[in-house]
Order: structure tokens, then sequence, then C-alpha cells
């Protein structure tokens, strides 16, 4: 993994991203003791894509790739399924996990959160439905030839279920009543997202903006004085891009999950990589979008995948009364349909 430092001239930060791009600024007045540098390489299968407001520094910008780099390597290090050393592998691997099993402290940090996203969406988000997302080709193993049976499926199911796991957090243990493969795709990056804000933060990096594979989150104002600006994406599937809403980010986290980019099609119909841990099947709602803002990133991340699963009706409700922020694209008969909570409406530019 290879991190890449460049300074801009007056651009910000210019990248696509699953389901968000940023907004390119033309024409900024910064100050002329800082600009922001961009720090950028590859991890958990898709990109990085790190911005810094600092004077001019290289040796410093090193360091910063250079610790950026390990952060990361440390998250895909306990947390990787398609890694077979990795701390989350080698657990999955236990034929035995009914006694306490220690595990690091930023796996059981994002164990613990991701069962209290579970509790709070009523299982549309759940870590143990691995076995089901590899049934249907989206994780570490190869994609089927067919669509999987009723029975196939509903043998991966009955060895899923997040209520099995139970955890300790001193010393950080985790044990299951029987055995679990978790998978933690859909908060992992959020929390890589969070660890490198955090090492920034170590660092005394006051303002900055960290991207990993669409998953965002800022920390103070630019050097113009304004805050940090993004855009969701309109949901296309053509490999065009546009811009469905641009929003305001002061120093929080924003993820968006959709179901119009990672799919795949059989024998005439379209299967979403997004699956309903209820029924094991990919959802099959009007839900293309999800856009949510929380105080951190594998929040963020967890909450527009639960979200998706539930579907708008579900989702919208459970986001208003919980006071949460978040945007929804639902697919019309002539086109595409926008909502939003409450929470969400301060954040909104255009």
């Amino acid at each position: 993994m290879t991190s890449r430092i460049f300074q801009p001239a007056w651009v910000t930060f210019a990248s696509v991203f699953t389901a968000l791009v940023l907004v390119t600024l033309a024409g900024c007045s910064f100050k002329p003791d800082e600009q922001i540098w961009e720090i950028s390489g590859p991890v958990f299968g898709t990109s990085y894509h790190i911005s810094v407001v600092l004077p001019e520094d290289h040796e410093r910008l090193e360091k910063l790739a250079q610790g950026i780099e390990e952060a990361l390597e440390g998250v895909d290090a306990a947390m990787s399924t398609w890694r077979k050393d990795s701390e989350l592998s080698k657990l999955n691997r236990l034929e035995d996990q009914s006694d306490w099993i220690p595990v690091s402290e930023p796996l059981y940090e994002v164990l613990s959160r991701s069962v209290e996203i579970s509790l709070l969406t009523d299982g549309a988000f759940d870590i143990t439905i691995g076995p089901v997302v590899n049934l249907w080709g989206f994780g570490p193993e190869a994609r089927p030839e067919q669509v999987p049976s009723d029975d196939e499926l509903a043998q991966a199911l009955a060895s899923t279920g997040f209520e099995h796991l139970s955890l300790r957090a001193q010393p950080p243990a985790v044990k299951a009543s029987r055995p679990q493969y978790v998978d933690l795709s859909a908060i992992a990056k959020g929390f890589g997202v969070d660890v490198v804000a955090r090492y920034l933060d170590s660092e005394g990096i006051k303002a900055y903006l960290v991207e990993i594979g669409g998953e965002v989150r800022t920390q103070g104002i630019k050097p113009d004085g304004s805050v940090w600006r993004l855009a969701i994406e309109q949901p296309t599937e053509g490999g065009q891009h546009s811009v469905n809403r641009i929003v305001n980010l002061p120093s929080k986290a924003m993820a968006t999950s959709g179901d119009y980019r990672n799919y795949y099609e059989s024998e005439g119909r379209r299967f979403s990589h997004t699956i309903d841990p209820k029924t094991g099947k990919p959802i099959a709602h009007r839900l293309a979008s999800v856009t949510v803002i929380a105080d951190d990133s594998m929040t963020a991340d967890a909450l527009a995948t639960g979200f998706t699963v539930m579907g708008y009706k579900r989702a919208s409700a459970l986001a208003t009364r919980e006071n949460i922020p978040a945007y929804f694209i639902i697919r019309a008969e002539n086109g595409f349909e926008s909502h939003q909570t409450p929470a969400f409406s301060s954040y909104v530019t255009q």
C-alpha cells in the first residue's frame, strides 16, 4: 500500500466515490501559509483520499502519509474477511466459540457498536450475515454460478443471528452460543475513517477531510474559512455521475449506501449486494440510496446499510424518531424522488 501526496493548486479535492462526490470549489482565497494537501492510496479493495490543511512541510506530510498507512493496515489486519491471517478470519474459523475469546480493543469497539446498531434497527443491520453474503457471491468466496435455492438459504440463515453474540468489555472478549461467521464490511470502512481521523487529531491537525470508498469525516474549516462541502450522487446505472444534493459537513461524518452499483444479474434478474438478514435475500424495494450524517463514520456507515435494508418507510420513521440526519433517494415512475428527515435539512446548501 503506497500513499501519494499532491498539492492542489486551487481545487480542494476532487474524486468520484461509491456513493459520494466532493464538490470542486474554484477560486478559493486561501491563507498564504496554509494549503490543502491530499494524501491518497489503495486500501480495503478501494482507495482513500485524505485532505489536510497545513503550511508547506514535506517532511511532516511524509510522516503523516506513513502514519495513515500504518493506521489503515492495523484495521485491515484486524477486520478483513479477505485476509486469512486477520484477527477476524481467525475468529471466524474457530469451531468452538462458546467460551470467552480475547479480541483486540479496536475489534471489540466495532463489534460492540455493530450490536448496538443491530438492536436499534431491529436486526436490519447484522454482522453475522456473512454466510449468506458469501452464498450470494458478494464475500471472499467465488460468485455462484446460479442463484441459491431456498434450502441453501435456510441452511445459511440458520447459522446467523447477532443475538447469539456476547461481548465483554474488560478485558475485551467475545463468545457465541453457536459458532458465527462475522462480516464487518458494512462498518469497517467507516471505522477506518475514524481511525485515520483519530491519528490526525493526535498529530495536531486541526482541519482535514478523510474519505475511504465513499465514507467521509471532516474536521475544522478550510483555509478560506468555509466548511467542507460534499455532494450526494444521483443514482445511475450507466456509469454517468451527477449531483443530487450538496451539503455542508462541519466536523461530522457522512456515509451513503446504495443498491445501484454493486450487483449482478442472473437469468434476467438483478441481485443487489445488500442482503436482508431476515429473509437472506437481496433487497428488492424502491429505495435506491441512503445518506446518513453522524458524529463518527462507523455509525454513519452501519446506519446507512441498516436503513437501506429497512426500506424508506421504516427507515425514515426510525431516523425521524431518533433525530438522525438521513437523506433518501427513491425510485419513482418517472425517475427518482428525494426525501430527508428534519435533522438533515440544516446540512443542505442546495
